[in-house]
Formats: C-alpha cells, structure tokens, sequence
C-alpha cells in the first residue's frame, strides 16, 4: 500500500507540530523530546532527517529503534484507534501524532513519554 501520506515531508509535518504546541504554550524543545523518545533518532541524525527532507516512510524506515513503549500509547487520533490501525507505518505516524497531540493538551511530560 502506497498511502499518499507516507511522502509527506517529515519537515513540514515538524514545522506544523512546533506551530500547534506553540499555540499552546509548549515549546518546540518538548517536540524534539517526545519524536527523538520515539524514534530512538539523536539530535544530530534527527537534524539530518530534517536537513535533507526525508518523507514520512523514510523518516521512519530510518530510525534508529522504535521505543519499545510506543505500543502503550493507545486511543483515538484521526477518527482511528492506533492500536488498530494494521500499516505498521501509519501506527506508526499516528504514534507520533498521538504524542504531540498529547503536548499540545498540557499532558505532563512523564505521561506522555509513558514512564
């Protein structure tokens, strides 16, 4: 499956995802720390993901080690239940939605970051 989301830039994804936690009184720092939890990405290669533009696939294809507790993070993003969406790379982005959806609402860090 070919989802046209999937060749979605990861930087204008990043720059709508600082925008949205911004509005809200988060900060772009809180971003980087909830995707690098995530992703298993050190600033430096997260940089570099964002330098050269990576789509969403390679984005993810790329990273270094998905957190071995991202399947606890569960609900409803997009009208769809994560822990049901089958495309391992749309739960995935949906994962990373979740997260800074979570922020944007004022979750607590350790929450979020499921500690």
């Amino acid at each position: 499956m070919n989802n046209k989301v999937f060749q979605y830039s990861f930087a204008s994804i990043y720059r709508l995802y600082k925008e949205k936690v911004e509005k809200k009184g988060r900060t772009a720092e809180e971003v980087d720390t909830v995707i690098l939890w995530l992703t298993g990405y050190n600033d430096k290669q997260f940089r570099d993901q964002i330098e050269k533009k990576a789509d969403l696939e390679t984005f993810f294809a790329e990273a270094p080690n998905l957190n071995p507790n991202a399947s606890k993070i569960t609900g409803v993003i997009c009208g769809c239940r994560i822990e049901e969406i089958e495309d391992p790379l749309m739960q995935k982005i949906r994962y990373m939605d979740k997260l800074v959806d979570e922020l944007a609402k004022g979750r607590k860090m350790e929450k979020i970051l499921r500690e």
